[in-house]
């Protein structure tokens, strides 16, 4: 059985986008940190409009993370992964929430690995989730890492708790999140767990930005429009 260690949540922070307050995703649906919601059974509400620091985003990342690693681990249940498989197929499933359905898993598993390479680029929905797909694909299928410490920052929100693109920008989390799995904390439960539950829509995962997309920003931070 694969477990979660620093290597493997870098590697998927490095996909995501950590925003410190509670924010609306693409659907609607209140959110946190590292794409987490109330399925983590760790309400999310509690930080709307109180943004968190980073040792604390990083030390719940780690133990949401964590109890999503049993559904990639039943899933490829009797198949020995690498920590590379491991963590591109986590990756995979903390983004779609799909790895125990997934027909690229079931064409690994049956021997056709081809198979399964080519049926690991059918989740591209939304198509900005195709870079991301990309890099796991490699990572699993041919052990190329990607991650170097940092991740994608959102630092403002909008009067409608969506974020604004233009605040991007990249940190390092490679501090906090080594020190989270030094001294591990258990976060306050408000509900029993799902981690086995389908997200209404893809956690955030940044993509470059359109020139067009970056002027509109611009506008409306001139002129106050949100």
């Amino acid at each position: 059985m694969n477990r979660v260690d620093y290597d493997v949540a870098m590697e998927v922070a490095a996909h995501e986008a950590l925003i410190r307050q509670a924010y609306k995703d693409s659907v609607g649906v209140l959110t946190w940190c590292v794409g987490m919601t109330k399925a983590t059974g760790h309400a999310v509400s509690r930080y709307v409009g109180k943004p968190q620091t980073v040792q604390h985003c990083m030390n719940v990342y780690v133990w949401a993370l964590t109890n999503y690693a049993a559904g990639v681990n039943r899933a490829f249940a009797g198949h020995k992964l690498t920590k590379a498989q491991f963590a591109a197929a986590l990756s995979f499933h903390w983004n779609t929430g799909a790895i125990e359905r997934a027909s690229w898993v079931k064409l690994f598993k049956a021997g056709d690995i081809a198979g399964a390479k080519k049926a690991f680029m059918n989740w591209v929905t939304p198509k900005e989730i195709t870079g991301r797909r990309i890099k796991e694909r490699d990572l699993f299928f041919s052990g190329k890492w990607s991650n170097n410490g940092t991740m994608t920052e959102y630092t403002r929100l909008t009067a409608k708790m969506t974020p604004v693109w233009s605040s991007a920008k990249r940190i390092n989390v490679s501090k906090e999140l080594r020190a989270a799995f030094a001294s591990p904390v258990e976060p306050v439960l408000d509900r029993k767990p799902n981690p086995g539950s389908k997200p209404l829509a893809p956690t955030l995962s940044p993509a470059k930005r359109t020139l067009f997309a970056i002027i509109a920003d611009l506008l409306r931070a001139i002129f106050g429009r949100k």
